[in-house]
């Protein structure tokens, strides 16, 4: 049982939680936590500018959320029984320090908590696992070390492959995703291979879509299906234990 009323002054857990600045509720889902159905939270903005971006009109961390937390608390309180649970996403939600109490009010309501991480933050990463927040991580890791800038447009592969360490050395289930797309660093299948000697076990290959990517992105996408293809037949037979391959 959670205490939610303030203590000295300080706010509650509940109204910690309602400092998240959200971007965006779906109500149900069945793909951002696979196995699973799920409330998904967007939550406004990101470090990070990856071409690829399918939610790129929430980056700025200046923008306003548009959804209360309100909403939330009233479809959790509707949809206990219905919903697994809840996935965070973003923007990158770890961006963020009232997530971590956000995730503490959804765990006390009964619900499983998810995580979209693109691996900025490996310290809110590292204490939500160590304090039993999360119940599976879906993390991106977009690039060899030496890429990365050339995706995210700055230099984050220190603190993506620490979130990596961290969610391979925890026992929350997991997923680690690549995401490729036309002008990609290359070198796809040699990071899936990196990444299986690292001790992945599950990993999704995902072709970029166009939707709700920059005008810019979506004048590049066209026509290289079979390229995709080819990178995830090769990607399939390096011996995971559960691989998925996601086209556009």
């Amino acid at each position: 049982m959670c205490d939610f009323s303030a203590v000295n002054g300080e706010p509650s857990l509940l109204g910690q939680a309602r400092q998240l600045n959200i971007a965006g509720l779906v109500p149900f889902s069945t793909v951002d936590w696979p196995g699973k159905i799920v409330a998904s939270v967007f939550c406004q903005g990101c470090p990070w500018r990856c071409a690829y971006c399918q939610n790129y009109e929430i980056l700025d961390f200046k923008v306003p959320g548009a959804v209360p937390f309100a909403e939330l608390e009233d479809l959790l309180g509707r949809r206990k029984g219905l919903l697994d649970g809840v996935v965070f996403s973003g923007g990158e939600a770890l961006a963020q320090a009232a997530l971590i109490p956000a995730a503490r009010w959804v765990k006390a309501q009964g619900f499983q908590v998810g995580l979209h991480a693109a691996g900025a933050y490996p310290s809110r990463l590292q204490a939500m696992l160590e304090n039993g927040l999360l119940d599976w991580v879906g993390l991106d890791i977009k690039a060899l070390p030496a890429d990365y800038r050339q995706v995210t447009g700055v230099a984050g592969a220190d603190k993506a492959f620490a979130c990596l360490e961290a969610v391979l050395a925890s026992e929350v289930d997991y997923e680690v995703r690549l995401t490729v797309y036309p002008n990609h660093p290359g070198k796809v299948v040699e990071l899936a291979r990196d990444l299986a000697e690292r001790g992945v076990k599950n990993f999704a290959l995902q072709q970029a879509r166009e939707l709700g990517t920059s005008a810019e992105f979506k004048a590049q996408v066209r026509g290289w299906d079979s390229q995709v293809k080819t990178w995830a037949k090769e990607i399939g037979q390096l011996g995971w234990e559960n691989f998925s391959f996601r086209p556009a």
